[in-house]
């Protein structure tokens, strides 16, 4: 039979198969020992692409994530204030591979009837193709309305601006500020770069002196006199992503999203006072681990606002 041949026994044919050599193993077995990694990081990829879930759940065991993270730690964030040069204030900001950038334009409006003496801040998130394949052109998708409202709730309840304060004359004349916060890489954790971008657009944003000629009734615009807006309160968000209904992670990437059982979105300002609270749907959480997600979110303030105000420090003149 096959299996009793001796590898220096005769074959039938009459020939001999001599054996591999001491060096060949050797040499063999240190091949095998350099294409280990390799093999290994082959078996991942595999594992990565026909289980992804079980992929991250390898990782997420051993308190870190396929970037490296720990489970706790956001991606790099870099902020470039005074980015677009004909807008009246703007920011880009990088969260990781995500950016977006923010860029305030001031118009002149008649002031709301129901409130004469208030002005307008309308924001509006736009997640175009060019950010990302699951995105497509045409009216705002699902995900791009639901920004915007978030980032229009963000504005009222943590009350960043008095609308008060964008009223040039009451029953008259008023600012309105329109937010135009586009995404030009999408790869997860959009509200968190959305709303810091946004904060330091405004807090950018100059408006011009405006005054009204009691004798024509017109706007007189001085562009030489500019002023910076009021900022009330800094709001900052955190977003986390839920695994297996009882993990959370911090800044969550595309994959991480699409992969949660469920995803949470806390902004405080500088005083930890809770100013929006976002829950679509998905898996619950204990009074405990949402304690757990507002000191996180304390903390993630603190750091945004020291790197702002050091970007903001850094341009002023000397």
């Amino acid at each position: 039979m096959l299996s009793n041949w001796s590898s220096r026994e005769p074959f039938p044919w009459g020939e001999a198969r001599p054996g591999p050599s001491l060096r060949q193993r050797r040499e063999r077995t240190q091949e095998l020992w350099n294409n280990a990694p390799h093999l290994i990081l082959t078996q991942f990829l595999a594992i990565r692409t026909v289980e992804p879930l079980e992929y991250y759940r390898r990782f997420l065991k051993e308190n870190c994530r396929p970037d490296g993270r720990e489970l706790g730690e956001f991606r790099t964030t870099t902020v470039n204030i005074g980015s677009i040069s004909t807008a009246d204030g703007s920011a880009l900001v990088k969260l990781g591979n995500t950016t977006v950038i923010c860029g305030i334009k001031a118009e002149f409006a008649a002031p709301p009837t129901d409130a004469p003496d208030k002005g307008y801040v309308v924001p509006n998130v736009d997640l175009p193709p060019l950010c990302s394949s699951r995105f497509r052109s045409g009216p705002p998708g699902e995900e791009a309305q639901v920004a915007s409202q978030f980032i229009a709730d963000v504005i009222e309840n943590s009350q960043i601006i008095q609308k008060e304060d964008l009223c040039i004359s009451p029953g008259k004349l008023s600012w309105v500020l329109y937010c135009d916060i586009i995404c030009l890489d999408y790869d997860g954790n959009i509200l968190d770069a959305c709303t810091f971008a946004l904060l330091a657009a405004l807090k950018n944003a100059q408006l011009p002196e405006v005054t009204i000629n009691e004798e024509t009734g017109l706007a007189e615009v001085n562009l030489k006199k500019k002023s910076y807006l009021n900022i009330r309160t800094h709001p900052v968000a955190t977003s986390f992503a839920v695994f297996d209904d009882t993990l959370l992670i911090v800044d969550p990437t595309g994959e991480e999203e699409h992969l949660a059982t469920g995803t949470l979105t806390v902004v405080m300002d500088e005083e930890g006072k809770l100013c929006c609270l976002h829950k679509p749907g998905g898996s619950g959480l204990t009074g405990a681990k949402l304690q757990d997600c507002m000191s996180r979110a304390v903390t993630r303030h603190k750091e945004v606002k020291k790197l702002m105000d050091e970007v903001i420090k850094s341009m002023k003149p000397k």
